[in-house]
């Protein structure tokens, strides 16, 4: 890890949700300008459904910790909307939320991927800028690098 130098306009931390999908061993993987906040996960979520629906997918298992922007109230109502939906119409991608118990990051199987991913991105004598860390992170993955998700405040 490099620290920030002062001054320097990149935010310390970047904040990304990603989709593990073993079947074809793909990650999807969406950038967010700010924090990972509740109404990022549903526009997330909503995304993801669309693609997968598209594909074929009839249920995605989320397996799930317990990050506030996973548990609020705003996320599981969104789920519980969209899983209504997708019943009533006979179409798309239903979600099913399967939670981790605290703090045990092992048994969630996207975990070593962002361990890899991490490691492979690296750069050992300096800091990536959060350019070139979205490149190189979307190269490994072999995903494009699609436009970032606003953080939403309401």
């Amino acid at each position: 890890m490099h620290a920030a130098a002062r001054g320097d306009p990149d935010p310390k931390a970047l904040a990304c949700y990603g989709l593990w999908l073993p079947a074809g061993e793909r990650m999807l993987l969406r950038f967010v300008d700010g924090r990972p906040v509740s109404a990022v996960t549903c526009a997330f979520l909503a995304w993801a459904s669309e693609r997968l629906a598209a594909a074929g997918v009839r249920v995605l298992a989320l397996l799930w910790d317990n990050a506030s922007w996973h548990t609020s109230r705003a996320v599981r109502s969104w789920i519980k909307a969209h899983n209504r939906r997708v019943k009533a119409s006979r179409q798309g991608c239903r979600m099913l939320v399967c939670r981790l118990p605290s703090k045990s990051p092992w048994l969630n199987p996207i975990e070593p991927k962002w361990a890899h991913g991490k490691r492979a991105v690296a750069e050992p004598t300096r800091k990536l800028t959060v350019v070139e860390l979205k490149h190189r992170l979307c190269d490994y993955y072999r995903c494009p690098n699609l436009r970032p998700f606003a953080q939403q405040l309401s």
